[in-house]
């Protein structure tokens, strides 16, 4: 498969078995009635769209609403990614063959290789809390990370570290909404939902020192005495000889520092 192919294939096995059940209900429960038209009906009214695109993790399937893009994930099979999106969602799924989707296909696609893409995920079915949370990490740009604290503060929760690990793990659109770029408070990667190994990887894909950061995620210089999360832009132009690293915000404001506007780094008190 090239990269970025997406794929629409024809109805699955599946969605024939549910469309026949429901045709046979419907030639019994309206014999006056169109029996194909009135499963066209109820198919539409309850059944979401399916497509598979190419991802830095190989195959995904993402799953699109009236709202946009709903929940995106790896499966063995369609019919897998299926059964999840209805225990999830309560709704079904039918491969999606009409312009709208193959053109929305086409933009998630290009923004998994890294274009900047606009693509709408629907986060109605998350709560309040979630959906800030979602948001704070759907700005977060790509080859940089943020730690827990600084999601939790930029989502007006600054005491719920510990709940934004939580939503991070139940992410209904992740690489879209991009969770792997949160980290852990001593700048250790930490978990993932498809695997520790793999959001490495996503990390060290998009240019992020993984090692590097790791129990030192704050890097500042004496020639502006400012400190920044080690991946900001503005860290990044700091001359190796001017380089200071901290395992803190603390002991980076302890030794003098000043936080970066940019990146805006938590300091506690």
């Amino acid at each position: 498969m090239n990269e970025r192919e997406t794929r629409m294939p024809g109805e699955e096995g599946g969605d024939g078995r549910v469309a026949g059940l429901l045709g046979d209900a419907a030639s019994r429960l309206t014999p006056r009635g169109d029996p194909d038209e009135l499963v066209g009906r109820v198919l539409s009214r309850g059944t979401d769209r399916l497509f598979s695109c190419d991802s830095p993790l190989g195959e995904i399937y993402a799953a699109v609403g009236e709202r946009g893009v709903r929940f995106v994930g790896r499966a063995s099979s369609p019919d897998e990614f299926a059964r999840r999106y209805r225990e999830r969602f309560g709704r079904l799924l039918s491969w999606g063959t009409d312009g709208a989707t193959r053109g929305l296909a086409g933009r998630v696609a290009a923004a998994l290789a890294g274009e900047r893409v606009e693509v709408q995920a629907d986060l109605s079915g998350t709560t309040p809390f979630q959906r800030r949370v979602l948001e704070v990490v759907a700005g977060i740009p790509r080859g940089e990370v943020r730690p827990y604290a600084w999601v939790a503060r930029e989502a007006g929760s600054p005491k719920a570290s510990r709940a934004v690990g939580t939503v991070m793990a139940t992410n209904p659109v992740p690489l879209l909404v991009p969770c792997h770029r949160v980290v852990k408070n001593d700048g250790t990667t930490g978990s993932y939902a498809f695997g520790a190994g793999e959001k490495i990887g996503l990390l060290r894909g998009e240019g992020v020192p993984v090692e590097e950061i790791s129990g030192s995620p704050y890097l500042a210089t004496p020639t502006t005495g400012i400190f920044c999360h080690a991946t900001c832009r503005n860290a990044r132009r700091i001359q190796p000889e001017n380089r200071r690293r901290f395992r803190s915000s603390q002991a980076a404001t302890k030794a003098g520092f000043r936080p970066c506007k940019v990146c805006r780094p938590v300091v506690a008190g």
